[in-house]
């Protein structure tokens, strides 16, 4: 019976050995193959699939935003670049390319450039002098040529009004003394391109009223009283007009005297050269 089974599992090992003979259980070459075994097992173990060199390895993971930086930095300067050359318009450039696209598209083109877009309102020596006397004349018509002064300078044709003959003393409601100098230079006004420009001044006394807290308060009120005529009352174009206060801080005069302060109670009507 032993016998039997020995030589069976011989030939178990000779066959997995590859040997056609049957082999001595007790033989040396069968404790050489069994160590030939555990050798093939323990070289089986030791190789282990190497992934350090694809991009799935966690010390690799770890640079992988320098990707999407370095494409976040490409379209920062592609941005930058697109924005340069928009800020700077080759004129002939630009009119080829209007000209393009208008006989693609069957439309007449017609050029833009800032310099033509706005008309200029700068006057020559010749036409400034013209509408001073235009402006002299219709103030002359209306007998209140004492208290309406016209002054000329770098900004522009000034047309002051002294509030003797605008306001009650504290109040900003136009007189009706006011109205005949407003519509007259306001028929002039309409005429002409130029930008309008109403300043309110007041003297150095305080005021607080429940109107008028201050003289910044009573100085805007009366130059928006007086541009609010002259828009709704004399249709002078509104997009024209602006208004500003000056409270006492611009005056023309003392104001330590009665006569200087009757001089920077005033309005001015300021035709602006631009």
């Amino acid at each position: 019976m032993s016998s039997r089974r020995n030589s069976y599992d011989g030939s178990i090992f000779g066959s997995g050995l590859g040997n056609s003979g049957g082999r001595n259980p007790d033989s040396d070459q069968v404790k050489i193959d069994k160590h030939d075994a555990t050798k093939r097992t323990k070289r089986a173990s030791k190789r282990k699939i190497d992934y350090t060199g694809n991009g799935f390895s966690e010390e690799n993971d770890k640079d992988r935003y320098l990707i999407t930086y370095a494409d976040l930095i490409t379209l920062l300067l592609g941005l930058f670049i697109i924005l340069y050359a928009m800020s700077t318009i080759d004129a002939d450039k630009y009119k080829s390319t209007i000209s393009a696209l208008g006989s693609v598209f069957g439309v007449e083109h017609k050029m833009f450039t800032p310099n033509s877009a706005m008309p200029s309102f700068q006057y020559s020596a010749n036409q400034k002098s013209s509408l001073k006397d235009n402006l002299q004349k219709a103030i002359n018509a209306t007998e209140n040529e004492e208290s309406v002064q016209l002054i000329e300078n770098e900004r522009g044709i000034t047309v002051r009004i002294l509030d003797d003959i605008l306001f009650a003393s504290g109040q900003a409601d136009l007189s009706s003394g006011a109205l005949s100098v407003l519509s007259a230079v306001a028929k002039i006004l309409k005429e002409i391109p130029n930008d309008i420009r109403i300043e309110g001044h007041t003297d150095n006394v305080p005021i607080n009223s429940p109107l008028f807290p201050s003289n910044w308060h009573l100085s805007v009120q009366r130059a928006t009283n007086t541009a609010y005529y002259l828009m709704n009352a004399e249709g002078l174009s509104p997009d024209k007009v602006s208004i500003v206060g000056y409270s006492e801080y611009q005056p023309v005069a003392d104001n330590t005297t009665a006569e200087g302060r009757k001089l920077n109670r005033r309005v001015d009507i300021v035709i602006l050269n631009k």
